[in-house]
């Protein structure tokens, strides 16, 4: 199996995949291009040369021979041109060259010269000449053209010009593959804040057909989840309000019974009873703390305001630091969240402290640190569910209701932070560490 370091890097967003798809694929087309243009040209200029090659030979050969042949060897340098050369020198003892362009210089001067002229082209095995035309003068002088390996001249402007083409096609391609994959990053973004306790904005319904569509839909699915959301939270709130008055019913009639034992016990049932009814009530209020505008809040003073009402309750709440700091958040959610942590610590515990700490990127931590019992490491993400119990805390009287945790959460998640329980590091207990958002810059 190749090692994953070994393979080529690939991009992993859909906009760097389809514009290196794209890019790749210009570039390859332009390379063909470019190869298969300069092949014809080639194959063009090739077939020019031997055209202009075969008149220029007879031409230079009937000038030659009407010269004295003590003047010869000063003519034929004059005759030279840039692809091939005139030398009067003794013909080579070789085969003739099977190739095709040795066929066709053959042919072409054979019948550009007189009919009795002997033609010969060879391959003399020399650098820089790729074949040589042996023929004889009417005098018997020997006379050999070198021809030179044609070479193929491209201008700087036409690389640059295809250079340039390329730059603009691939700004272009980047230009569509952004504008068709931006739908995608923006419907993900919906979909991420779908969900959070907060006023879902409906996307745009405009663009492309199908980014309509696709944004039509999600506005009619956002609705619907809303709306079941809206009404689940309507139904807990209306069965728990509507059952405080046959529970206060009941708990008239258990002082009519004359049994002293069975009406305390019927008003234990009651009061779990009324206690769970309250508590689901403050479930489905914890949703509404989004309702609350923002305001700038002294953290530290309201932490230290929380550890204080507590003090001067009696009960053990204690406060280990608060670091001087402000934060836009919503005060009266945030107060309910702490409170309802601090609660929990002191229910389960006997006693809680409190710290508040910056964290990083602007972040503020609000840590409830307790030294009870603590929750099991694969329990810590399901007590945050509502009605979950540990399975040790069936009782009621112990064990709450299921819902403190609950509602902690919701109230995290509605000022746009979030709940984490952990174990606590410095010894057994629990910590519950809210994680309140930096600025928005």
């Amino acid at each position: 199996m190749t090692p994953r370091s070994s393979r080529l890097p690939w991009p992993r967003s859909l906009f760097g995949r389809i514009l290196l798809v794209l890019a790749l694929g210009l570039a390859l087309a332009h390379a063909l291009t470019l190869v298969l243009a300069f092949t014809e040209r080639g194959m063009t200029m090739r077939r020019a040369m031997v055209s202009y090659l075969a008149s220029d030979v007879a031409s230079s050969v009937a000038m030659l021979e009407r010269l004295p042949a003590a003047e010869r060897a000063q003519w034929v340098d004059r005759l030279a041109r840039r692809n091939y050369r005139f030398v009067l020198t003794p013909p080579l003892n070789a085969p003739e060259d099977p190739s095709g362009m040795a066929r066709l210089v053959a042919t072409a001067v054979t019948a550009a010269l007189p009919p009795d002229q002997p033609v010969q082209v060879i391959d003399p095995h020399l650098p820089g000449t790729e074949l040589r035309l042996q023929l004889q003068l009417s005098d018997g002088t020997p006379l050999a053209v070198d021809m030179d390996t044609p070479r193929l001249q491209i201008s700087p402007w036409v690389l640059g010009a295809l250079a340039l083409q390329l730059t603009l096609l691939v700004a272009l391609c980047a230009w569509a593959v952004r504008a068709a994959t931006q739908p995608l990053r923006t419907l993900a973004d919906a979909a991420d804040a779908l969900g959070r306790d907060r006023p879902a904005a409906p996307l745009a319904e405009d663009g492309p057909r199908e980014v309509q569509r696709a944004a039509q839909a999600f506005n009619r699915m956002q609705q619907r989840i809303q709306a079941h959301l809206d009404e689940r939270m309507q139904i807990l709130a209306a069965v728990s309000h509507d059952l405080q008055t046959p529970i206060t019913r009941l708990r008239l009639r258990a002082d009519l019974l004359d049994d002293a034992a069975l009406r305390n016990k019927l008003h234990g049932d009651l009061a779990e009873m009324q206690s769970l009814v309250e508590e689901g009530i403050a479930y489905a209020r914890s949703s509404e703390a989004i309702k609350e505008p923002l305001q700038r809040v002294d953290l530290r003073a309201l932490v230290q305001s929380i550890a204080f009402d507590y003090a001067d309750a009696g009960l053990p709440v204690q406060l280990l630091h608060a670091a001087l700091g402000t934060c836009d958040t919503r005060p009266q959610a945030l107060r309910r969240l702490v409170c309802n942590l601090v609660d929990n610590a002191l229910k389960f515990a006997g006693a809680a402290e409190l710290s508040l700490e910056a964290g990083h990127d602007g972040q503020w931590l609000v840590r409830v640190l307790d030294r009870g019992p603590g929750i099991p490491a694969n329990e810590l993400a399901a007590v945050l569910q509502p009605y979950v119990r540990l399975e040790d805390s069936r009782n009621r009287s112990t064990g709450g209701t299921g819902l403190g945790l609950a509602i902690a959460n919701e109230l995290a998640q509605a000022l746009g932070g979030q709940l984490v329980l952990e174990p606590r590091g410095d010894g057994p207990g629990l910590e519950a560490r809210v994680e309140l958002p930096g600025p928005q810059l």
